[in-house]
């Protein structure tokens, strides 16, 4: 995990940090799992990909090989996309 995640991680409620790793832990399984609506991203985010951890909530992460995926960071939609 990249430290800007783990930061933004700390700053979760406990409520949504339980949420991230139920998602985590699908993504685990299946990182293409529907309920992930895991996608490409464009723009700032250009060769990243996101999950919706639920509600508002993304992580937005890099696929640094098939097998190993980088977590860069996770906030509320409106403020990863401004």
């Amino acid at each position: 995990m990249h430290h800007k995640f783990k930061k933004a991680y700390k700053k979760l409620r406990k409520n949504e940090q339980k949420r991230f790793k139920e998602r985590r832990n699908i993504f685990l399984i299946n990182p293409l799992d529907p309920i992930l609506e895991n996608h490409a991203l464009s723009g700032k985010y250009e060769g990243y990909r996101s999950i919706n951890v639920g509600g508002d909530l993304r992580v937005i992460f890099k696929l640094l090989t098939p097998e190993i995926a980088l977590f860069a960071t996770v906030d509320t939609h409106s403020n990863l996309y401004k």
